[in-house]
């Protein structure tokens, strides 16, 4: 009962609170839209490619605003500005469950990019930093236990609403769900503590190290570029490899059956991170998933895809994956502080997430263009850039 009561009264309410928020963000805003966009683009007349491009718009305005929405956090806290996230997140459903014109579609998902930026990792994880200073790592992981799960909530259930009511249907209910319990639950229920940067970590992770990198210079960049060429890949295969799976001989329902291990395989990696990896530097581990996401490119390049070599590619993809969500919040605290913490994250979200939006389109160029296999070399080259990049981030010296 005292460690319950703790649980609701102190800090760590953050994370239980977030958890839900991230499931609703995710599976209203970013999940979707693989769904309804082809009902979108059939019922206005619109080519699927220009649909798709409004969501791609969307990203690129989350990536530009990022910095600010770290900063924001950091001033005034989670509380406040995901309240914001969630409430323009809604506005913006509304919205696009009645627009009919191609220049307020695009201007929606404008205000919806820009509403994602303050609802999913980036500001959640800048709110935990705030609140828990150095010692952020656990909570960080233990929230993207929740988030591995938004797609097993949200694809189902857009489905069943979608035969319920519609894409438009669909969408007010998440609008809904956004404004009155993920509002709410940012503006009550998320602790409004501010955590002293330079505090010692508690728990079982290990504590920040003594000295720390500036967050600006050549450490910074090489990690920007590492987490922007992972976010390349990661988001080319979401939108494509269930296709490229396809047209290379397996049948649709093998192919969705083998991309259904991706979630599991993200939250099994998250939960052997938290259970064996507290030790070890989330730089490493950041190395990691790159190496081992080259590897199981390369793999599909030279053996060629059949079901094994597709499971095993996406059990490693789903794992990197899963790990990488985690680096992305790990890394910059262990090698930058607590101190602005936010800010930085921001400010590497917006190259990673400006990648995201460009990914799918440039594959889709490369694969009408040339082939398969040209989209899987990009893929591995950009997936080299990561690695290059994690591995020349040079950790401060200790005394």
């Amino acid at each position: 009962m005292a460690d319950l009561q703790k649980l609701l009264n102190g800090p760590w309410r953050a994370v239980p609170v977030l958890s839900v928020t991230q499931i609703l963000a995710w599976g209203a805003l970013f999940y979707p839209p693989v769904l309804t966009l082809p009902l979108i683009a059939a019922e206005q007349g619109w080519s699927i490619t220009f649909t798709m491009a409004g969501f791609s718009a969307g990203l690129l305005v989350g990536g530009l605003v990022a910095p600010t929405i770290g900063r924001l956090i950091d001033r005034h806290g989670g509380h406040v500005v995901m309240t914001c996230g969630s409430l323009a997140g809604a506005l913006g459903l509304v919205i696009l469950s009645n627009v009919t014109h191609q220049v307020s579609y695009v201007a929606t998902w404008m205000l919806l990019g820009a509403a994602m930026a303050a609802s999913l990792y980036d500001p959640a994880f800048a709110t935990l930093g705030r609140i828990f200073g150095a010692g952020a790592r656990r909570p960080i992981t233990l929230l993207t236990f929740a988030g591995g799960f938004a797609s097993t909530f949200s694809w189902p259930t857009t489905l069943a609403l979608i035969d319920l009511a519609g894409w438009r249907g669909a969408y007010l209910t998440f609008a809904a769900l956004l404004a009155l319990v993920a509002a709410p639950l940012h503006a009550f229920a998320l602790p409004r503590e501010r955590a002293d940067p330079g505090a010692p970590t508690e728990g079982k992770h290990p504590p920040l190290p003594a000295k720390l990198l500036p967050a600006s210079g050549r450490a910074f960049v090489f990690l920007a570029i590492a987490f922007a060429a992972y976010s390349f890949v990661t988001s080319g295969f979401s939108a494509h490899l269930l296709a490229i799976l396809g047209r290379n001989g397996l049948d649709a329902a093998t192919a969705v059956a083998i991309g259904a291990l991706f979630g599991p395989s993200q939250v099994s990696a998250r939960f052997t991170e938290f259970l064996f990896a507290a030790n070890l530097h989330p730089l490493n581990i950041a190395r990691l998933c790159a190496a081992a996401l080259v590897a199981a490119v390369v793999m599909l390049l030279t053996v060629g895809i059949s079901i094994t070599s597709a499971f095993v590619f996406v059990v490693i993809f789903g794992a990197s994956n899963g790990l990488i969500s985690i680096a992305r919040g790990t890394v910059p605290l262990y090698l930058f502080g607590a101190a602005g913490y936010g800010r930085t994250v921001g400010r590497i979200a917006r190259p990673a997430l400006i990648m995201q939006a460009v990914a799918p389109v440039t594959m889709a160029l490369v694969i009408e263009r040339a082939s398969d296999d040209a989209a899987l070399a990009l893929a591995a080259l950009v997936g080299c850039v990561s690695l290059g990049s994690f591995l020349a981030v040079r950790r401060p010296a200790q005394d």
